[in-house]
């Protein structure tokens, strides 16, 4: 099957076009855009926007998009299929006037049969209509659009069917693995055929590991299922310190002539989970320690370019995560891949609801007659991943606690998904109860129908949950970043509790301001008012800046720093701060307190050392424990005066490690760091720029807030700018943004031609800074 990428020069509408039809080719007033394109991102927020606070005040609506295309005479006699991986939502798709059809779902991928509606030879016009006015229908940022990349798929009449092959390794030792590959055939053509298959393995160095060939005949007008064996000795096994990717070639071939070739990664690993052993991971006793995230990519939106999945797993990778939940649906295919490269284990999500909505128009309303597909949809597509080791069928429901049938549903879906893959174990994210006329025992149903038992915010529960279910596994699904320390005892301490999810790992659009500080006393709202439009809970933020609760994970996850100084903002008059649940105190590695000379500010210091002392130029503030009972956790009150703090960590009176902060000097100049020097001349690359306002030393000065103004030349566009800031105004789209805490991102696309691509930063009264980066 030849995949041909179709993003390119599309044409868009918001709102809907005056048209006399469907098949109307014109294009007055309709903007040229390539795919993956989030409208959303690029409209202005507002507070009266009906997606509210947890929309992150972004602007929804209804749009149409539009492509011009060829069809080659080449194509004729073939089958011809157009592959959507997302759509936010209710998309119509026609082609030259003709209904393809519809699929409600924003985060499943769908396909559609063009074969017999394109005009081979010559001029046709494929359009898709998506809706997105019907507010509200998500709880967090969606975006609007065609925002993952689509794609035509040519084959043959006799041909492997989409996503028709399904590879699993059933057994494996140390000399053998036996792997097993079922490949789906379909058979379009007016008459029988003879059909071989020849399946053969690649290795992760690129040699041929087996291969297996088989011959069947295929009647016409029907399909086929294919299972072979082949066996790899001496196989290297897939995990997160060692993610090692194999390949599968498929020929397939009728009377000597080639009718579909196809190539399919897959990883040898195994699995098993009980209550005594917890997860094994190839024979190993693994915890997972993971994070929930939302499908968003900060300051792009919600559009899905194979770079920004990446560097949002790799980012993961590099804080400490091995696992991550797809909250709360099916993740972008690059995503995916990223994760089977870089080695980080999945929990693969299907729906935030059931029959029972949790907003007016979300899933709930299409439930019924769409659970099924999508089911298929995220398995069949996602299957052969080694990543991912875990389906959810949902979260937080509110059929968990045994309303509207909600222990048949439970079961009906983990069959449907046993019935596609039986190699994997089935979870769903349960919190407590709504409901004063159920208690947190009416979940025990639902629980039966899952392998694991998934619990957001419930880790006091897990002891005497065991005594009642001791054969019940458990993992933590969300969890508070200031219960980090529990969590992650619970889990390092109950064999049956496999793994710590925090909410979230990495921030997102939407529920703005749900991990805020706020000073508006003990009722406060549970989201932000505008202009607050990010959630702001991330460990890491959303341009994918490291937040002090992610040095605090460090620590008790005994990886990276062993200390962190965490200084905090100083209150207003007159108010108290009150963390939400989903927050954490508004502190920073951040010594600049200039005209405060004197006041006393606290000082929290993160240490895996049992111990600590702090130094403030030079003078001592005392020892202080930092051991289990203190949760790692020592808090000083320094009054304030310019220059070190430094603080040394000590294990039976020895200093096993140091770190400081101090005050810097006045900011003098920008400084542009790219995540890379070069990059491919194509359109899907990106390269992400950290912008940082700094002194004479180099170091960033953490409360500046410059206006910052970029530009670029050669074969480069500005393609995003942002910051962590959750309370801008600003937008992300142009060609400047404000500084936050001494820094800001900056997204720079190749416009698809080799070159150079220059990016200069500029501000007033600071030294301006250019880059240069290669496309080739």
């Amino acid at each position: 099957m030849r995949k041909i990428n179709f993003t390119k020069d599309w044409r868009f509408f918001l709102g809907d076009p005056v048209t006399k039809g469907w098949h109307t080719p014109d294009d007055s007033g309709w903007q040229k855009v390539d795919l993956p394109h989030d409208w959303s991102i690029t409209l202005e927020r507002k507070p009266d926007n009906p997606s509210t606070a947890s929309g992150g005040f972004f602007t929804n609506g209804r749009g149409w998009y539009h492509k011009h295309f060829m069809a080659p005479t080449e194509w004729q006699n073939k089958v011809v299929r157009i592959q959507f991986e997302g759509v936010y939502m209710n998309a119509e798709v026609r082609l030259n006037g003709h209904f393809l059809g519809r699929h409600p779902y924003g985060y499943t991928t769908f396909s559609f049969d063009m074969t017999h509606y394109l005009n081979i030879g010559g001029k046709n016009l494929l359009r898709v209509c998506v809706d997105n006015q019907a507010q509200m229908n998500s709880r967090w940022y969606s975006g609007s659009g065609i925002y993952r990349p689509v794609w035509l798929l040519i084959s043959e009449p006799i041909h492997i069917a989409e996503h028709g092959l399904y590879i699993t390794t059933p057994e494996i030792t140390t000399d053998l693995a036996k792997i097993n590959i079922n490949t789906s055939i379909n058979n379009e053509s007016d008459q029988t055929e003879t059909v071989s298959v020849l399946q053969r393995i690649i290795s992760p160095n690129g040699t041929i590991a087996g291969e297996n060939k088989t011959i069947t005949t295929i009647e016409s007008k029907s399909h086929s299922c294919i299972v072979q064996e082949v066996n790899v000795t001496y196989p290297q096994l897939w995990s997160p310190e060692t993610p090692f990717l194999y390949r599968v070639e498929t020929l397939l071939e009728t009377n000597g002539q080639v009718m579909d070739v196809e190539e399919t990664n897959f990883g040898i690993r195994s699995i098993q989970i009980d209550a005594r052993n917890g997860l094994v991971l190839n024979g190993k006793a693994i915890k997972m320690k993971g994070g929930c995230v939302h499908h968003d990519n900060g300051i792009l939106g919600s559009a899905s370019f194979p770079n920004a999945e990446e560097r949002k797993v790799a980012l993961h990778k590099a804080n400490g995560f091995n696992a991550i939940r797809c909250a709360h649906n099916p993740p972008a295919p690059a995503f995916l891949d990223a994760c089977d490269r870089l080695g980080i284990l999945v929990i693969d999500e299907a729906f935030d609801c059931w029959r029972e909505g949790k907003n007016p128009y979300d899933y709930h309303v299409v439930f019924d007659d769409w659970w099924q597909r999508d089911i298929e949809s995220m398995v069949l597509r996602d299957r052969n991943h080694p990543s991912v080791i875990i389906w959810s069928i949902g979260n937080e429901v509110l059929e968990r606690d045994g309303r509207s049938d909600g222990a048949k549903i439970a079961q009906n879906l983990a069959n449907h998904i046993r019935k596609l893959d039986n190699t994997r174990p089935i979870t769903s994210a349960i919190c407590g109860v709504w409901d004063d006329l159920r208690t947190w025992e009416d979940t025990d149903a639902v629980f039966a129908a899952l392998d694991i038992g998934g619990y957001n915010y419930q880790w006091q529960k897990y002891r005497s949950d065991h005594e009642r279910c001791p054969d019940r596994i458990m993992m933590g699904t969300e969890s508070f970043p200031l219960e980090a320390y529990e969590n992650w005892r619970s889990v390092e301490e109950l064999s049956y509790v496999i793994g710590d999810f925090v909410w979230t790992s990495m921030d997102y659009l939407g529920e703005a301001g749900i991990g805020r500080v706020t000073f508006d006393g003990p009722d406060f709202k549970f989201l932000g008012d505008y202009p607050w439009h990010q959630a702001y809970c991330g460990d890491i933020d959303l341009c994918g800046f490291k937040r002090p609760q992610s040095y605090y994970r460090d620590i008790i996850w005994k990886h990276g720093n062993p200390l962190y100084i965490a200084v905090h903002y100083p209150i207003p008059e007159g108010k108290t701060a009150t963390v939400t649940r989903w927050g954490w105190h508004d502190v920073d590695a951040n010594w600049n307190w200039q005209g405060r000379e004197g006041q006393i500010f606290t000082v929290d210091v993160y240490s895996a050392a049992p111990a600590v002392e702090l130094f403030l130029n030079g003078k001592s503030f005392g020892v202080k424990p930092t051991g289990e009972t203190e949760k790692h956790i020592a808090t000083y009150n320094i009054p304030y005066e310019p220059g070190e703090l430094k603080v040394f960590g000590y294990q039976q009176g020895k200093t096993i490690a140091s770190c400081s902060i101090q005050t810097t000097g006045k900011a003098v100049s920008l400084r542009l760091t790219p995540d890379k020097a070069s990059i491919h001349a194509n359109e899907n690359e990106l390269v992400y720029v950290t912008v940082e306002v700094i002194d004479h030393d180099g170091l960033r000065v953490p409360n500046a807030d410059h206006p910052i103004f970029f530009t670029t030349s050669g074969a480069g566009i500005l393609k995003a700018v942002g910051s962590g800031n959750p309370t801008s105004d600003e937008m992300y789209v142009g060609n400047q943004r404000k500084a936050f805490r001494g820094r800001c991102l900056v997204v720079v696309q190749s416009s698809g031609n080799p070159g150079e691509i220059q990016l200069r930063a500029q501000a007033d009264g600071l030294e301006s800074a250019v880059i240069t980066i290669y496309a080739h």
